[in-house]
C-alpha cells in the first residue's frame, strides 16, 4: 500500500527527492520500504521479485526488489528493509483491496508491464482503467 501517494509518478517524484538527498549525504541512494515482517519467502521474492505499489487502489507500477535486510528500528523492534532497485516500471492498471502483510502473486496474477502489453495508449487515468477491466469492459 503506498499511503500518501496520489499517482505513479508522484510516487517518482518522492523518490527522486530522497535518492537526491541521499546521494548528497554520501549513502545508499536505493530506494527502500520498511515493513514490520520478513517474507517467508525469501528466496523467491530475491529471484526476480517486485514490490507492486498499490497507488488509490490500483497496482499501476512495480519496482525490482534487490535485497531484503534484517533492521533494528530506533524503537527496538526488528523489522525489514526492502531494498528497491531506481527503476519504477509501469503496469497494466490492476485494482486490489486494502491488505496488511505480505502477498505474492504468482506470475499469471500480476499485472502486465506495460512495455510487454504495448501501453494502454488511450490516456484513461489508471482508476479507471483498472474499474473497466473489472466490470469486463474492456
Amino acid at each position: 500500500m503506498c499511503v500518501g501517494v496520489d499517482s505513479a509518478e508522484h510516487l517518482a517524484q518522492l523518490q527522486a527527492a530522497r535518492i537526491k538527498q541521499r546521494r548528497a549525504d554520501g549513502v545508499r541512494d536505493n530506494p527502500y520500504h520498511v515493513t514490520r515482517m520478513m517474507p517467508r519467502r525469501v528466496e523467491q521474492v530475491l529471484a526476480g521479485g517486485s514490490l507492486y505499489w498499490v497507488i488509490k487502489g490500483v497496482i499501476t507500477v512495480r519496482q525490482p526488489i534487490l535485497a531484503l535486510e534484517r533492521i533494528t528500528s530506533d524503537d527496538g523492534i526488528k523489522r525489514c528493509r526492502i531494498v528497491l532497485g531506481l527503476d519504477l516500471i509501469a503496469t497494466r492498471p490492476q485494482p486490489r483491496r486494502p491488505f496488511q502483510g505480505w502477498r505474492y502473486l504468482d506470475e499469471t496474477d500480476a499485472p502486465v508491464d506495460l512495455t510487454a502489453a504495448g501501453g494502454s495508449g488511450d490516456g484513461l487515468p489508471p482508476e479507471i482503467e483498472a474499474h473497466l477491466r473489472q466490470i469486463g469492459a474492456w
